[in-house]
């Protein structure tokens, strides 16, 4: 089962352009990193970590992952609750960014992922189906 803990992790050059990753069970749909916990004592850092090398190949490392102490709660789509706990409806997601010199090469999760771009952040943000990911695009472009 998966726990309602996770993170989204935005990865973008130091001129903004803005990774997105189009789902494989959900075509159209492009997002962020985004991952859960897998366990309970998991540090969300690690975790982002963790994910960012599992569905792109490109180490924290490589760049400055930084925490943005934002979190949000959201309700979890009905086609994907079959993966929590029974009785599961809400999900809590921590904020990281990724900051690289430049685009790296991305090697997908086959499995999750089908296609990545390279947008800039406001274009980036319009193509997200996720209103958090929308608006942690849009707060990290504004900001930086």
């Amino acid at each position: 089962m998966k726990l309602p803990l996770s993170v989204l992790v935005v990865v973008h050059t130091a001129k903004m352009e803005v990774l997105l990753l189009e789902r494989a069970q959900r075509p159209g749909f492009w997002q962020s990193v985004t991952g859960s916990l897998d366990r309970p004592d998991e540090a969300f850092e690690t975790a982002a970590a963790r994910e960012l090398r599992e569905e792109t190949g490109i180490a924290a490392a490589d760049g400055r992952l930084r925490g943005w102490n934002v979190a949000y709660t959201f309700e979890i789509y009905a086609q994907w609750r079959h993966r929590f706990a029974p009785g599961v409806t809400h999900n809590t997601e921590r904020l990281f960014s990724l900051e690289l010199a430049e685009p790296a090469p991305v090697t997908l999760a086959p499995q999750e992922h089908i296609a990545f771009a390279w947008l800039p952040w406001r274009e980036a943000a319009r193509k997200c189906f996720s209103w958090s990911n929308r608006d942690a695009i849009l707060m990290i472009g504004a900001a930086l």
